[in-house]
């Protein structure tokens, strides 16, 4: 007799005990992007008959989509900023799927736009949660999906967005040895970071993708999702040299 457990599996995790949380933002010109790229531009290549030729089979209706690499939610991969970095083609399918940890420091990043995520953070919530898994996506929750504008560039241009502390990612990776990160604004580092002449450019994220892991920028909905029992699954193409794509993230949760 076969042995049915995955699909009973996947019956259970659709059923009323879990629910499935959309991590993504939708694709469109109005998507939330770093300010860098062009809205996605959409050309129609073929499209439907109009309804005086019913009689006849109409056409399929088929876009050409144009669009940044790292364009609303997606995946940063080590190729994005190393040149012998594993590409897209080369991250595998394990890597998609993982227990998921929520750090909330929503408040704090409401009154501080400037706020860093440290290792003193990341240690308080163990105090209450529990040491982090292996192999766990890490997300930082800001609420920063809420707000329209990602940046929030000041009277200097100088923009005001949370981030990740260099070293508390080295510690993710050295101490926990977690899979992956993520976060909801554009970048890794926080903005004011990311414009010091005198900083080594993105520092944050080049420490992850240097230490040959994956990051998804540009989350939303992490207010949806508890602290810890999730799992996460970031899919995405497997594009040859690919640096990063639009990813659909979702997590898996335990209804209270």
């Amino acid at each position: 007799m076969p042995d049915m457990t995955l699909w009973k599996l996947i019956k259970e995790l659709k059923g009323p005990r879990y629910t499935w949380v959309d991590l993504t933002h939708e694709l469109s010109p109005q998507t939330p992007h770093w300010f860098g790229f062009k809205p996605l531009q959409a050309d129609l290549l073929f499209d439907y008959l109009p309804d005086t030729d019913k009689d006849k089979l109409a056409p399929m209706r088929c876009f050409q989509y144009s669009v940044a690499s790292q364009y609303g939610t997606h995946v940063d991969v080590p190729r994005h900023f190393f040149k012998d970095g594993r590409s897209m083609e080369e991250i595998t399918v394990q890597e998609m799927m993982y227990p998921l940890v929520v750090i909330d420091k929503s408040a704090e990043c409401a009154a501080n736009p400037d706020f860093m995520l440290t290792i003193k953070d990341i240690e308080n919530w163990e105090k209450i949660y529990g040491r982090i898994p292996e192999n766990a996506f890490v997300a930082f929750r800001s609420d920063w999906h809420k707000k329209i504008n990602l940046e929030f560039p000041d009277e200097n241009g100088v923009p005001h967005y949370p981030g990740w502390d260099v070293e508390a990612i080295t510690w993710l990776v050295k101490k926990r040895n977690i899979g992956a990160i993520g976060h909801e604004p554009a970048d890794t580092d926080p903005g004011f970071v990311t414009t010091r002449e005198d900083a080594y450019p993105y520092p944050g994220e080049q420490r992850i993708l240097h230490l040959d892991h994956i990051q998804i920028e540009v989350l939303r909905n992490l207010d949806q999702v508890p602290p810890v029992g999730s799992i996460i699954v970031c899919a995405f193409p497997r594009l040859k040299d690919g640096t990063g794509f639009p990813a659909r993230c979702f997590a898996i949760c335990l209804v209270d």
